[in-house]
């Protein structure tokens, strides 16, 4: 079955570049949170929708681009995860930070996770103890995370956040860059970077499929408030929304 998620996000992505490399334009709009959605994020939500059905026809779909009533949701052991363009401010900068993001959720936790990059044709995939980065070659290697003494910060490229630069102040040797989407994720779980902090909101879909990446690479993602792995039960949650987490190596 991974197989087929991967072939799936290799699809979503390539009608992705599509638009990307087009000319035309993008219809924008944007939603209660202020975060802008396009034709486009539809589209490939529709594409992936369709396909997952398609595998599996029994398994529910929670994706970003649909409304759920929480009541009925709450009720779902299996549910497949879906952020069908992860970064669609860095689709709509043209800058290549954005992704395909579908995982599968078995009891609270992510058990598969596939990650597209449809701009630099790379594909992150893990399935329970096992991540793999296949690269624009087709050369598929495992992957894990790797420790340093002079750990790499990744931060978001696209949300300010004044917790994170208090926290970076206690912090005596660090390096840090900007990215967008769950590349984060995957810079951590195949060993170029070491830290993720995240101090403001995120959604389940922002970071399940990475989630289950990283913690196949040998990472963790721990939540800010008990230290306890970052859970995507919806029978324990109110809402969709992630409470603060750190992504790490460590």
């Amino acid at each position: 079955m991974l197989d087929k998620i991967c072939q799936l996000a290799r699809q979503a992505g390539h009608s992705m570049m599509n638009f990307y490399n087009s000319h035309e334009s993008i219809n924008v709009t944007y939603k209660s949170n202020n975060t802008p959605v396009t034709h486009i994020d539809r589209l490939i939500n529709n594409i992936i929708k369709k396909g997952l059905l398609l595998i599996t026809p029994d398994i529910p779909i929670i994706s970003e681009e649909d409304n759920y009533d929480f009541k009925i949701c709450k009720h779902w052991k299996n549910y497949w995860l879906i952020d069908p363009l992860d970064g669609t401010k860095e689709f709509l900068k043209k800058n290549g930070e954005f992704t395909v993001n579908i995982s599968l959720i078995n009891n609270g936790i992510p058990i598969l996770g596939v990650i597209y990059v449809p701009a630099l044709d790379v594909l992150y995939s893990a399935y329970k103890h096992h991540a793999w980065k296949e690269n624009q070659l087709g050369l598929k290697q495992k992957i894990k995370v790797i420790k340093s003494n002079i750990p790499l910060f990744l931060t978001s490229r696209s949300h300010i956040d004044k917790e994170l630069s208090h926290y970076l102040s206690t912090i005596k040797n660090y390096r840090i860059k900007k990215l967008g989407s769950s590349l984060k994720f995957c810079l951590i779980a195949e060993g170029k970077a070491q830290i993720y902090p995240r101090f403001g909101n995120t959604y389940i879909w922002d970071t399940a499929a990475g989630h289950a990446i990283l913690v196949a690479a040998g990472g963790k993602i721990i939540t800010l408030t008990n230290q306890k792995t970052l859970n995507y039960s919806l029978s324990d949650r109110n809402s969709l929304i992630n409470p603060g987490f750190f992504a790490s190596a460590l």
